[in-house]
């Protein structure tokens, strides 16, 4: 994994970077927590500017947030609604629920979107409830854009900064990353399990 990364780093450059980033928001094969600190390490190197890297991949990033803007735009409110009436139980939601989520993200919607890009997972469907929200598609990328641009500045800055130990760096990160992510996992299934063992007219846990 590291030597296709780095290998499509340096054939590509700060297109690769982009490149990289823009799919890991769409479909993460490959996280952004391997991504930017190899980028950041070869600026280190002398490659490639540190400066460019960051914009390359915070622009990147900002890209592959919009398929699923486009995504939640598509399915609009209504239809979330009806889908979450049949199978909510699935998105370990109950329409009660849901329409506490619509009313905190009308309220809050801008700074879950700048929250949401520091968090692994979450990160890549964040811009999903802007769409279903019906926010404009400026205001998702501007908002989505203080913490997209903070993320990639800080992983390639750690790549920058521990230049030889860069893969290190990567490996502590994505393990942070990957116990976040196990943490939602169990949060997810635990509502699940919650919901299916709740009446209709049950709210469930809140």
């Amino acid at each position: 994994m590291a030597d296709f990364i780095t290998g499509f780093i340096e054939r590509f450059g700060y297109l690769g970077v982009a490149l990289l980033m823009a799919l890991e928001n769409i479909f993460p094969p490959i996280p952004s927590e391997l991504i930017m600190p190899f980028a950041g390490a070869a600026a280190a190197r002398g490659d490639l500017q540190l400066a460019g890297l960051i914009a390359a991949g915070g622009i990147g990033s900002l890209l592959g947030t919009l398929p699923w803007y486009w995504l939640g735009r598509g399915i609009g409110p209504e239809r979330l609604r009806r889908w979450v009436e049949r199978h909510g139980r699935w998105l370990a939601m109950t329409p009660a629920s849901l329409q506490r989520a619509e009313a905190w993200f009308e309220r809050r919607g801008g700074w879950a979107l700048l929250g949401g890009r520091l968090v692994p997972a979450v990160r890549s469907v964040i811009s999903m409830p802007a769409g279903i929200a019906r926010m404009s598609a400026l205001s998702m990328l501007a908002w989505s854009a203080g913490g997209t641009f903070a993320w990639s500045a800080l992983l390639a800055g750690l790549g920058y900064a521990l230049a030889e130990q860069y893969a290190r760096v990567a490996e502590v990160v994505d393990a942070m990353a990957t116990g976040v992510v196990v943490i939602l996992v169990i949060i997810y299934v635990w509502r699940v399990m919650a919901i299916g063992k709740s009446s209709p007219g049950d709210d469930g846990p809140r």
